[in-house]
């Protein structure tokens, strides 16, 4: 049962940076990027609004936590991308996502909020990456929890695998519950 609740936990894997820091690669993560806001929007498509209140597995957050997250989760990254393109290794500050799940406008904000949100924000965020060079790439943040200076060429891939993750988790819902 573990293993089941792992797999729906991390329904494409838990992430793994490679190393690949080619452009090929950092290419590839940033189209993944671009994509993301029609794939999340596509997998919502139609759903009622009990449907949104499932969660997406047993003590995991429901479709409308995931959908408000994604943005949250990503308006963090950008801003963490300006900074380490503006400062020398900056520290980042985190934050609690289960708390900001819990939120009152999580509850009392329609997902087509966050959608339209997620849509401007990949659109500046795309425009930002793809405007810089190898070098930039190569600058990071310092992450407390991880301890050690992020490069921007893993943040890509990290929030390219972040969003998939994320639409993963609602289709396989879909996919489970056969909801067309």
């Amino acid at each position: 049962m573990t293993s089941m609740i792992q797999d729906m936990r991390y329904p494409i894997g838990r992430f793994k940076y490679d190393g690949d820091s080619s452009r090929e690669a950092i290419d590839r993560s940033i189209a993944d990027i671009a994509r993301l806001p029609a794939l999340l929007r596509a997998s919502v498509d139609g759903l009622s609004t009990d449907q949104l209140n499932v969660p997406y597995r047993e003590g995991g957050w429901t479709v409308r936590e995931v959908v408000h997250h994604v943005p949250d989760s990503h308006m963090n990254a950008y801003v963490r991308c300006k900074l380490a393109l503006t400062e020398q290794s900056p520290l980042v500050k985190p934050y609690d996502e289960a708390a900001w799940s819990r939120l009152g406008d999580v509850k009392a904000v329609p997902i087509d909020v966050s959608l339209v949100l997620l849509e401007a924000l990949h659109t500046r965020w795309v425009a930002l990456l793809e405007s810089l060079s190898d070098a930039d790439f190569e600058r990071g943040y310092v992450h407390p929890e991880q301890q050690r200076m992020v490069p921007l060429r893993e943040v890509v891939a990290l929030y390219a695998w972040h969003g998939r993750h994320h639409t993963a988790h609602i289709s396989s819902l879909r996919e489970r519950n056969e909801w067309a």
